[in-house]
């Protein structure tokens, strides 16, 4: 299972650090190509978007955060950090799968 991260270039770059694949996304339509991309790969379990991606394609996301499938898609705060009265990173990932970072 493998992870994929969709975001602003900060986001992607940071990830592919420590080998996360991810698609850079700056206008609605990149952003709608690389989640239906990673949702057509069928080795990728999860999909990070950052929240200002998440917001340019809400009705994507929330189709695939309230409903049943796969990939796992989940959403992160970008290099900005949290949208106020949003959860940050860590909890994010605590949340979803257990583990503290």
């Amino acid at each position: 299972m493998k992870l994929h991260v969709i975001g602003d270039n900060q986001a992607v770059l940071g990830f592919r650090l420590v080998g996360v694949a991810g698609s850079v996304a700056v206008e609605r339509e990149d952003a709608l190509s690389a989640l239906k991309d990673a949702i057509a790969d069928r080795e990728i379990g999860v999909v990070l978007v950052t929240e200002k991606v998440a917001a340019a394609i809400r009705d994507e996301v929330e189709a695939r955060l309230y409903g049943l499938g796969f990939p796992l898609v989940l959403e992160i705060p970008d290099s900005s950090g949290p949208a106020p009265g949003r959860l940050d990173i860590e909890e994010v990932v605590r949340k979803a799968i257990g583990v503290s970072i």
